[in-house]
Protein backbone atom coordinates (compact mmCIF):
# COMPACT_ATOMS: atom_id res chain seq x y z
CA UNK A 1 0.00 0.00 0.00
CA UNK A 2 1.32 3.22 -0.87
CA UNK A 3 2.32 6.07 1.56
CA UNK A 4 -0.34 8.76 2.26
CA UNK A 5 1.58 11.91 1.34
CA UNK A 6 0.29 15.34 0.65
CA UNK A 7 -0.04 16.17 -3.12
CA UNK A 8 1.97 19.33 -4.92
CA UNK A 9 1.44 21.09 -8.49
CA UNK A 10 4.05 21.46 -10.79
CA UNK A 11 2.95 23.03 -13.53
CA UNK A 12 0.93 20.57 -15.75
CA UNK A 13 1.64 17.01 -13.13
CA UNK A 14 1.44 16.46 -10.06
CA UNK A 15 3.55 14.82 -7.19
CA UNK A 16 2.40 12.87 -4.24
CA UNK A 17 -0.95 11.82 -3.31
CA UNK A 18 -3.12 9.62 -5.89
CA UNK A 19 -0.80 11.00 -8.22
CA UNK A 20 0.93 8.19 -10.36
CA UNK A 21 4.90 8.05 -9.72
CA UNK A 22 6.92 10.10 -12.27
CA UNK A 23 10.22 9.91 -13.72
CA UNK A 24 13.07 12.68 -13.56
CA UNK A 25 16.19 13.60 -15.15
CA UNK A 26 18.47 16.05 -15.36
CA UNK A 27 20.17 18.08 -18.13
CA UNK A 28 24.30 17.69 -18.73
CA UNK A 29 24.88 20.29 -21.13
CA UNK A 30 26.50 23.93 -19.97
CA UNK A 31 24.23 25.91 -18.64
CA UNK A 32 25.39 28.83 -20.78
CA UNK A 33 24.08 26.72 -24.04
CA UNK A 34 20.77 27.56 -24.42
CA UNK A 35 20.48 25.72 -27.65
CA UNK A 36 22.50 22.72 -26.48
CA UNK A 37 19.90 22.69 -23.59
CA UNK A 38 16.30 22.68 -24.92
CA UNK A 39 17.87 20.26 -27.38
CA UNK A 40 18.26 17.72 -24.39
CA UNK A 41 14.92 18.95 -22.82
CA UNK A 42 12.90 17.87 -26.03
CA UNK A 43 14.96 14.77 -26.29
CA UNK A 44 14.31 13.94 -23.08
CA UNK A 45 10.84 14.50 -23.37
CA UNK A 46 10.61 12.40 -26.16
CA UNK A 47 12.22 9.53 -24.63
CA UNK A 48 9.90 9.59 -21.47
CA UNK A 49 10.99 11.87 -18.79
CA UNK A 50 8.63 13.82 -17.30
CA UNK A 51 10.37 16.44 -14.87
CA UNK A 52 13.61 17.67 -16.33
CA UNK A 53 15.99 19.83 -13.41
CA UNK A 54 18.82 22.21 -14.79
CA UNK A 55 21.49 23.58 -13.03
CA UNK A 56 21.33 26.81 -12.82
CA UNK A 57 24.39 28.64 -11.52
CA UNK A 58 24.25 32.26 -12.42
CA UNK A 59 21.14 34.67 -13.00
CA UNK A 60 21.77 34.71 -16.32
CA UNK A 61 21.35 31.34 -17.13
CA UNK A 62 17.90 31.50 -16.04
CA UNK A 63 16.66 32.19 -19.30
CA UNK A 64 16.61 28.01 -20.23
CA UNK A 65 13.02 28.23 -18.65
CA UNK A 66 11.53 30.74 -20.70
CA UNK A 67 13.27 29.50 -23.73
CA UNK A 68 12.40 25.55 -23.72
CA UNK A 69 9.13 26.66 -23.17
CA UNK A 70 9.20 28.92 -26.65
CA UNK A 71 10.89 25.90 -28.13
CA UNK A 72 7.84 23.78 -27.10
CA UNK A 73 8.67 21.60 -24.05
CA UNK A 74 5.50 20.69 -22.24
CA UNK A 75 6.69 19.12 -19.44
CA UNK A 76 7.53 20.68 -15.77
CA UNK A 77 11.10 22.47 -15.96
CA UNK A 78 13.04 22.82 -12.13
CA UNK A 79 15.93 25.01 -11.12
CA UNK A 80 19.00 23.60 -9.31
CA UNK A 81 19.71 26.51 -7.12
CA UNK A 82 22.73 26.83 -4.58
CA UNK A 83 24.11 29.29 -2.38
CA UNK A 84 23.00 32.47 -4.10
CA UNK A 85 18.52 33.20 -3.50
CA UNK A 86 18.63 35.53 -6.43
CA UNK A 87 19.31 33.26 -8.76
CA UNK A 88 16.12 31.02 -7.81
CA UNK A 89 14.15 34.62 -7.72
CA UNK A 90 15.35 34.87 -11.29
CA UNK A 91 14.21 31.30 -12.14
CA UNK A 92 10.51 31.82 -11.05
CA UNK A 93 10.45 34.95 -13.02
CA UNK A 94 11.56 33.33 -16.25
CA UNK A 95 8.94 30.24 -16.13
CA UNK A 96 10.67 27.72 -13.56
CA UNK A 97 7.95 25.51 -12.48
CA UNK A 98 9.91 24.40 -9.14
CA UNK A 99 13.01 25.56 -7.62
CA UNK A 100 15.18 22.70 -5.84
CA UNK A 101 17.34 24.38 -2.76
CA UNK A 102 19.42 23.42 0.19
CA UNK A 103 18.25 26.00 2.43
CA UNK A 104 21.44 25.41 4.44
CA UNK A 105 23.13 26.77 1.81
CA UNK A 106 21.13 29.84 0.65
CA UNK A 107 22.51 31.96 3.81
CA UNK A 108 20.55 34.22 5.94
CA UNK A 109 16.72 33.33 7.24
CA UNK A 110 15.79 36.21 5.20
CA UNK A 111 17.23 35.12 1.99
CA UNK A 112 15.29 32.05 2.37
CA UNK A 113 11.77 33.97 2.97
CA UNK A 114 12.37 35.71 0.29
CA UNK A 115 12.49 32.60 -2.00
CA UNK A 116 9.53 31.45 0.09
CA UNK A 117 7.38 34.56 -0.50
CA UNK A 118 8.44 34.45 -4.19
CA UNK A 119 7.74 30.38 -4.88
CA UNK A 120 4.33 31.20 -2.58
CA UNK A 121 2.94 34.02 -5.21
CA UNK A 122 3.95 31.67 -8.54
CA UNK A 123 2.67 29.05 -7.33
CA UNK A 124 5.89 27.35 -7.87
CA UNK A 125 6.56 24.25 -5.47
CA UNK A 126 9.91 24.02 -3.71
CA UNK A 127 12.18 20.84 -3.65
CA UNK A 128 14.54 20.29 -0.51
CA UNK A 129 17.63 18.76 -1.71
CA UNK A 130 19.19 16.79 1.43
CA UNK A 131 23.22 14.57 0.56
CA UNK A 132 25.81 13.72 2.70
CA UNK A 133 27.90 16.11 1.56
CA UNK A 134 26.16 19.57 2.41
CA UNK A 135 24.74 18.72 5.94
CA UNK A 136 25.37 21.70 8.60
CA UNK A 137 28.49 21.41 11.26
CA UNK A 138 26.37 21.68 13.70
CA UNK A 139 23.98 18.17 12.58
CA UNK A 140 27.66 16.64 11.97
CA UNK A 141 28.87 17.15 15.44
CA UNK A 142 25.59 16.11 17.14
CA UNK A 143 25.82 12.99 15.00
CA UNK A 144 29.43 11.89 14.43
CA UNK A 145 28.61 11.52 10.62
CA UNK A 146 26.06 11.94 7.89
CA UNK A 147 24.10 9.22 9.18
CA UNK A 148 20.26 8.63 8.42
CA UNK A 149 19.08 10.01 11.44
CA UNK A 150 21.23 13.24 10.48
CA UNK A 151 20.18 13.22 6.94
CA UNK A 152 16.18 12.93 7.95
CA UNK A 153 16.55 15.34 10.65
CA UNK A 154 18.62 17.86 7.98
CA UNK A 155 15.43 17.90 5.78
CA UNK A 156 12.78 18.48 8.17
CA UNK A 157 14.49 21.27 9.79
CA UNK A 158 14.47 22.89 6.38
CA UNK A 159 10.82 22.31 5.85
CA UNK A 160 10.36 23.74 9.11
CA UNK A 161 11.77 26.88 8.10
CA UNK A 162 9.90 27.19 4.87
CA UNK A 163 6.59 26.26 6.87
CA UNK A 164 7.53 29.31 9.12
CA UNK A 165 6.98 31.71 6.52
CA UNK A 166 3.43 30.23 5.72
CA UNK A 167 5.42 27.67 2.45
CA UNK A 168 4.35 24.39 2.55
CA UNK A 169 4.49 23.13 -0.88
CA UNK A 170 7.16 21.27 0.16
CA UNK A 171 9.06 17.98 -1.60
CA UNK A 172 12.22 16.21 0.24
CA UNK A 173 14.96 14.55 -1.01
CA UNK A 174 17.46 12.98 0.76
CA UNK A 175 20.25 11.46 -1.35
CA UNK A 176 23.55 9.40 -0.46
CA UNK A 177 25.93 7.39 -2.44
CA UNK A 178 25.56 4.61 0.35
CA UNK A 179 22.52 3.23 -0.47
CA UNK A 180 21.53 1.85 3.20
CA UNK A 181 21.49 5.38 4.46
CA UNK A 182 19.19 6.75 1.61
CA UNK A 183 16.83 3.64 1.99
CA UNK A 184 16.56 4.31 6.02
CA UNK A 185 16.57 8.52 6.39
CA UNK A 186 13.73 8.21 3.73
CA UNK A 187 11.76 5.94 5.76
CA UNK A 188 12.41 8.07 8.88
CA UNK A 189 10.98 10.76 7.09
CA UNK A 190 8.32 9.02 5.48
CA UNK A 191 7.17 8.21 9.00
CA UNK A 192 7.26 11.53 10.39
CA UNK A 193 5.81 13.81 7.58
CA UNK A 194 3.70 13.77 4.86
CA UNK A 195 5.84 15.73 2.43
CA UNK A 196 6.07 13.88 -1.52
CA UNK A 197 9.46 12.21 -1.67
CA UNK A 198 11.97 12.35 -4.78
CA UNK A 199 14.20 8.81 -4.21
CA UNK A 200 17.43 8.71 -6.13
CA UNK A 201 21.00 6.99 -4.69
CA UNK A 202 23.36 10.27 -5.57
CA UNK A 203 27.26 9.49 -6.91
CA UNK A 204 25.96 6.13 -8.42
CA UNK A 205 28.04 5.52 -10.80
CA UNK A 206 28.23 4.98 -14.47
CA UNK A 207 24.79 3.23 -16.45
CA UNK A 208 25.76 -0.56 -14.76
CA UNK A 209 27.13 0.14 -11.24
CA UNK A 210 24.34 3.09 -11.50
CA UNK A 211 21.83 0.76 -12.41
CA UNK A 212 22.48 -1.79 -9.99
CA UNK A 213 22.33 0.86 -6.70
CA UNK A 214 19.18 2.67 -7.64
CA UNK A 215 17.48 -0.36 -8.49
CA UNK A 216 17.95 -1.21 -4.99
CA UNK A 217 17.61 1.81 -3.24
CA UNK A 218 14.65 3.09 -5.01
CA UNK A 219 13.04 -0.30 -5.64
CA UNK A 220 12.95 -1.28 -2.03
CA UNK A 221 11.67 1.86 -1.08
CA UNK A 222 9.04 1.59 -3.57
CA UNK A 223 8.34 -2.23 -2.66
CA UNK A 224 7.30 -0.07 1.06
CA UNK A 225 5.42 2.41 -0.27
CA UNK A 226 7.24 4.75 -0.21
CA UNK A 227 8.23 7.53 -3.11
CA UNK A 228 6.45 9.89 -5.14
CA UNK A 229 8.61 10.67 -8.08
CA UNK A 230 12.32 9.41 -8.94
CA UNK A 231 15.46 10.13 -10.31
CA UNK A 232 17.58 7.17 -11.54
CA UNK A 233 21.62 9.10 -11.23
CA UNK A 234 24.16 7.89 -13.69
CA UNK A 235 27.13 8.93 -14.91
CA UNK A 236 26.20 8.40 -18.49
CA UNK A 237 23.91 10.18 -21.33
CA UNK A 238 20.64 11.45 -19.50
CA UNK A 239 18.48 9.16 -21.60
CA UNK A 240 19.95 6.01 -20.02
CA UNK A 241 18.37 7.16 -16.61
CA UNK A 242 14.52 7.48 -18.26
CA UNK A 243 15.56 4.23 -19.40
CA UNK A 244 16.44 2.61 -16.37
CA UNK A 245 13.91 4.35 -14.70
CA UNK A 246 11.15 3.21 -16.75
CA UNK A 247 12.52 -0.28 -15.53
CA UNK A 248 12.21 -0.04 -12.13
CA UNK A 249 8.79 0.53 -12.33
CA UNK A 250 7.89 -1.89 -14.37
CA UNK A 251 9.37 -4.46 -12.35
CA UNK A 252 6.76 -3.42 -8.98
CA UNK A 253 3.89 -2.64 -11.72
CA UNK A 254 3.99 0.74 -11.12
CA UNK A 255 4.87 2.48 -14.35
CA UNK A 256 1.45 4.60 -15.31
CA UNK A 257 2.38 5.01 -18.77
CA UNK A 258 2.33 0.83 -19.25
CA UNK A 259 4.86 -0.52 -21.90
CA UNK A 260 6.44 -3.82 -22.15
CA UNK A 261 8.34 -5.91 -19.42
CA UNK A 262 10.44 -8.06 -20.95
CA UNK A 263 10.97 -11.80 -19.47
CA UNK A 264 14.00 -13.72 -20.95
CA UNK A 265 16.16 -16.99 -19.70
CA UNK A 266 19.55 -16.74 -19.18
CA UNK A 267 20.40 -19.27 -21.54
CA UNK A 268 22.12 -22.79 -21.17
CA UNK A 269 23.55 -26.08 -23.19
CA UNK A 270 19.52 -26.64 -23.85
CA UNK A 271 19.57 -23.49 -26.19
CA UNK A 272 19.98 -24.27 -29.95
CA UNK A 273 18.95 -20.61 -31.10
CA UNK A 274 20.30 -17.00 -31.28
CA UNK A 275 18.31 -16.54 -27.76
CA UNK A 276 20.25 -13.20 -27.37
CA UNK A 277 20.22 -11.93 -30.78
CA UNK A 278 16.08 -12.85 -30.73
CA UNK A 279 15.90 -10.77 -27.09
CA UNK A 280 17.98 -7.72 -28.39
CA UNK A 281 16.08 -7.74 -31.66
CA UNK A 282 12.74 -7.96 -30.03
CA UNK A 283 13.74 -5.29 -27.12
CA UNK A 284 14.46 -3.01 -29.66
CA UNK A 285 11.21 -3.49 -31.68
CA UNK A 286 9.17 -2.91 -28.21
CA UNK A 287 10.54 -0.31 -27.08
CA UNK A 288 8.73 1.88 -29.78
CA UNK A 289 5.39 0.42 -29.27
CA UNK A 290 2.72 2.44 -27.96
CA UNK A 291 0.73 0.02 -25.39
CA UNK A 292 -2.35 2.75 -24.68
CA UNK A 293 -1.34 2.64 -21.26
CA UNK A 294 -1.17 -1.28 -20.20
CA UNK A 295 1.69 -3.05 -19.21
CA UNK A 296 2.37 -6.16 -21.34
CA UNK A 297 4.82 -8.83 -20.32
CA UNK A 298 6.76 -10.51 -23.02
CA UNK A 299 9.01 -13.70 -22.62
CA UNK A 300 11.48 -14.87 -25.01
CA UNK A 301 12.65 -17.69 -24.12
CA UNK A 302 15.44 -20.21 -25.06
CA UNK A 303 13.66 -23.88 -25.50
CA UNK A 304 10.26 -25.78 -24.35
CA UNK A 305 11.30 -25.93 -20.78
CA UNK A 306 11.32 -22.64 -20.10
CA UNK A 307 8.86 -21.92 -22.68
CA UNK A 308 4.82 -21.87 -22.66
CA UNK A 309 5.09 -23.82 -19.12
CA UNK A 310 6.96 -21.46 -17.00
CA UNK A 311 6.05 -18.28 -18.71
CA UNK A 312 2.14 -18.70 -18.84
CA UNK A 313 2.08 -15.90 -16.98
CA UNK A 314 3.07 -13.67 -19.87
CA UNK A 315 0.87 -11.81 -22.21
CA UNK A 316 3.24 -12.85 -25.47
CA UNK A 317 6.01 -14.90 -26.31
CA UNK A 318 8.07 -17.02 -28.29
CA UNK A 319 10.50 -20.41 -26.85
CA UNK A 320 12.96 -21.39 -29.21
CA UNK A 321 13.36 -24.86 -30.73
CA UNK A 322 16.47 -26.39 -33.18
CA UNK A 323 16.26 -24.27 -35.97
CA UNK A 324 12.63 -23.05 -34.85
CA UNK A 325 10.20 -21.87 -32.38
CA UNK A 326 6.75 -21.68 -30.64
CA UNK A 327 4.67 -18.48 -30.59
CA UNK A 328 2.75 -18.29 -27.48
CA UNK A 329 -0.07 -16.22 -25.24
CA UNK A 330 -1.25 -16.20 -22.20
CA UNK A 331 0.50 -20.07 -22.20
CA UNK A 332 -1.58 -20.73 -25.25
CA UNK A 333 0.31 -21.94 -28.39
CA UNK A 334 -0.78 -20.16 -31.54
CA UNK A 335 1.73 -21.70 -34.14
CA UNK A 336 5.34 -23.06 -34.87
CA UNK A 337 7.61 -21.12 -37.01
CA UNK A 338 11.19 -21.18 -38.60
CA UNK A 339 13.56 -18.67 -36.44
CA UNK A 340 13.79 -16.44 -38.60
CA UNK A 341 10.47 -15.62 -38.72
CA UNK A 342 9.79 -15.99 -34.78
CA UNK A 343 10.24 -11.87 -34.06
CA UNK A 344 8.40 -10.86 -37.00
CA UNK A 345 5.76 -13.30 -35.65
CA UNK A 346 5.71 -12.01 -32.41
CA UNK A 347 5.78 -8.50 -32.97
CA UNK A 348 2.45 -9.12 -35.60
CA UNK A 349 0.48 -11.15 -32.99
CA UNK A 350 1.23 -8.01 -30.15
CA UNK A 351 0.10 -5.74 -32.89
CA UNK A 352 -3.23 -6.97 -34.17
CA UNK A 353 -4.44 -7.18 -30.74
CA UNK A 354 -3.51 -3.44 -29.88
CA UNK A 355 -5.20 -2.19 -33.47
CA UNK A 356 -8.29 -3.91 -32.28
CA UNK A 357 -8.92 -3.06 -28.47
Amino acid sequence: MRRNSKSIRIGNTGIGGTYPITVQSMTNTRASDIEGTVGQILSLEEAGCEIIRMAVPKEENAVIFSAAKKAGSRIPLVADIHFDYRIALEAIKQGADKIRINPGNIGETWKIAEVAHACKDAGVPIRIGVNSGSLDKKLLDKYGSPTPEALAESALSQADILESFGFSDVVISIKSSTVQSMISACRLVAAQSEYPLHLGVTEAGDAYSGMVKNAIGIGTLLSEGIGDTIRVSLTADPAEEIRAAREILRALQLDHRGGVDIISCPTCGRTSIDLIGLQNRCRAALNKFDTHGKLLRVAIMGCVVNGPGEAREADYGIAGGDGSGLVFKKGEILRKVPENELVRALLDEIERDLREE
